[in-house]
Order: structure tokens, then C-alpha cells, then sequence
């Protein structure tokens, strides 16, 4: 089994790069592994990237078949998942994200964006 880096409580996303990477495995391959063992075959890299990157936290299942896949307790990985989701890096307000996701400051624009965050859509053509 692989401990944690310091006693200390850590984030997950580092973690579970630290555990893959020790392992000399790639994203695919940590998520054909994960498929393999959980039995379902729609977990892809991008997941992957997204709980190393702190975009999402796992939930429960991915958490107990992570422990079983990077042979690490759960309990590490629980108390890093808690970690992360009270530090707020999370899918809504992920680093670098000031709004949550789908909701655009006014102000943007663009093809179907409006130029003061409202009323009427300005289209262009190209």
C-alpha cells in the first residue's frame, strides 16, 4: 500500500496522480483498470484528468474501487476527498473558474452571445 506523501490530511487530486504515476500508468490506462474492476465500461481518461485536476471529487463508488485499483486504504482517500471538497475545489468553483459552471459574466461576446448580458441575441455571420 502506498501512504499518503505526509500525515497531514492532503487533496485528492495530488494523491491519486502521485499513486498513478507511481505506477507508470497513464490516465487511459488508470481508467481501463478502474473499468475493469468496478465492471463498467464508460469511466474514460477524461475522468480521470478531471479528479486529478480537482474539476470533480469522486463519490463513493469510484472512491471504494480507487482504494481497491491504487491499493490505497479508503480511509486516505475519504479523508483526502473531504479535504478537497472543503477546500471548494470542486467542479463549480474549480482553480480558475470565478463562476460557476454555465453562467456567463456579462459583457461576453461572441456568435449568439449578447454584448450587455441580455436582451436581444446579436448573430453574426461569417
Amino acid at each position: 500500500m502506498i501512504p499518503p506523501a505526509s500525515p497531514r490530511c492532503t487533496q485528492l487530486g495530488p494523491l491519486l496522480a502521485r499513486c498513478r504515476l507511481d505506477r507508470g500508468w497513464s490516465q487511459q490506462r488508470a481508467a481501463a483498470e478502474l473499468c475493469a474492476a468496478a465492471g463498467v465500461p464508460t469511466l474514460s481518461r477524461h475522468e480521470i484528468s478531471r479528479w486529478e485536476r480537482q474539476r470533480r471529487v469522486p463519490g463513493g463508488f469510484w472512491l471504494g474501487w480507487l482504494a481497491v485499483v491504487l491499493d490505497v486504504p479508503l480511509v486516505t482517500l475519504a479523508e483526502a476527498a473531504a479535504a478537497t471538497r472543503r477546500a471548494g475545489s470542486t467542479r463549480a468553483t474549480g482553480p480558475g473558474r470565478a463562476t460557476p459552471r454555465g453562467v456567463r459574466p456579462p459583457g461576453r461576446t461572441g456568435p449568439g452571445r449578447t454584448t450587455r448580458g441580455g436582451g436581444a441575441r446579436t448573430m453574426t455571420t461569417g
